[in-house]
């Protein structure tokens, strides 16, 4: 099958479209996808530079944890899938603690039954894999802050990938009395359109030295040293990226099945969209410059690959 892969960490450069690799076979609690569409995400760009060198898989190492297509075979313990079925989801459980070898930019992959989900009926397959590692990341972050209903939100970098459900979620799935979100000036009624009550222009203005306090922080960014001086005493900052100022703390997403499951409801009503970015999907054989314009960081919604033949 072809596969994107790299066999040495480093830029761009050493990813390589290869044609020659061997369809990997399921174990008895896996399924074999053909995949459909993949999409692409920071932890991608940041393996392939050497992020997870000390316990990384063996190389060479197909690229993607996003992942919707149709299941054509089944190990002999699964319950949930049958041939046939189409799915989506972040086919590595834990990305840092067991990276995974076969990832989905590829013709076909495998994934454990428990990260999977149906795909959402009223979606297509590019929409499906733009989700499953962004939304659970903001869903689990959402989860770990202890919010609920009632309470207020900041949201760092609110036009990102995963910062646009933090949005959504806390909205139409928790029931915030008030999301406030920060994005550069070109994104600022992109942000409102999404739910956020206030729309912060990062570039004119310092949200830290807002009168206004919030019960949590979604630091998106990478920017927890500034993220507590905007929480309210008592109150919780999540962050999943950079270097942590507590009482923050950071969080690895753990991919589940039944996250996608909870949230299909809201995804299938309509309540939750998929966002895409406009420059997009990219061919599969346009991965490399897809790779370099995600890594530009000016991606508004999330970069899909599609068709994958």
């Amino acid at each position: 099958m072809k596969a994107w892969r790299y066999s040495e960490y480093g830029g761009a450069e050493v990813v390589k479209l290869e044609s020659d690799v061997p369809v990997p076979e399921p174990t008895d609690d896996q399924v074999l996808i053909k995949v459909v569409a993949a999409a692409l995400n920071p932890i991608d760009y940041k393996r392939r530079q050497g992020i997870l060198k000390g316990n990384d898989a063996p190389l060479p190492i197909t690229l993607g944890y996003d992942v919707a297509g149709v299941v054509v075979k089944v190990g002999s313990e699964v319950k949930k899938f049958k041939e046939g079925d189409e799915v989506y989801g972040d086919i590595a459980y834990k990305a840092f603690d067991e990276p995974k070898q076969v990832g989905t930019l590829a013709e076909y992959t495998i994934a454990d039954e428990r990260v999977l989900a149906p795909k959402p009926k009223n979606l297509d397959f590019v929409q499906a894999a733009s989700l499953p590692l962004a939304v659970q990341t903001a869903l689990e972050g959402l989860e770990r802050a202890d919010f609920s209903e009632g309470k207020s939100i900041l949201v760092l970098g609110g036009a990102g990938g995963v910062g646009t459900f933090v949005i959504q979620l806390a909205k139409h799935v928790f029931g915030a009395s008030k999301i406030a979100a920060t994005s550069s000036t070109a994104k600022l009624d992109f942000l409102k359109s999404l739910g956020a009550d206030l729309a912060i222009d990062y570039t004119k203005h310092n949200f830290e030295e807002l009168e206004e306090k919030f019960d949590v922080v979604y630091d998106a960014v990478g920017q927890s040293d500034r993220a507590v001086k905007a929480v309210k005493e008592g109150g919780k900052v999540v962050a999943i990226a950079g270097a942590v100022t507590p009482p923050a703390f950071l969080f690895v997403v753990t991919s589940k099945g039944e996250n996608l499951r909870k949230l299909n409801p809201y995804l299938e009503s309509g309540k939750v969209k998929p966002l895409l970015d406009p420059n997009g999907p990219f061919p599969f054989d346009k991965v490399k410059e897809a790779f370099s314009y995600l890594e530009t960081n000016r991606a508004t919604g999330k970069v899909v690959i599609y068709p994958i033949p």
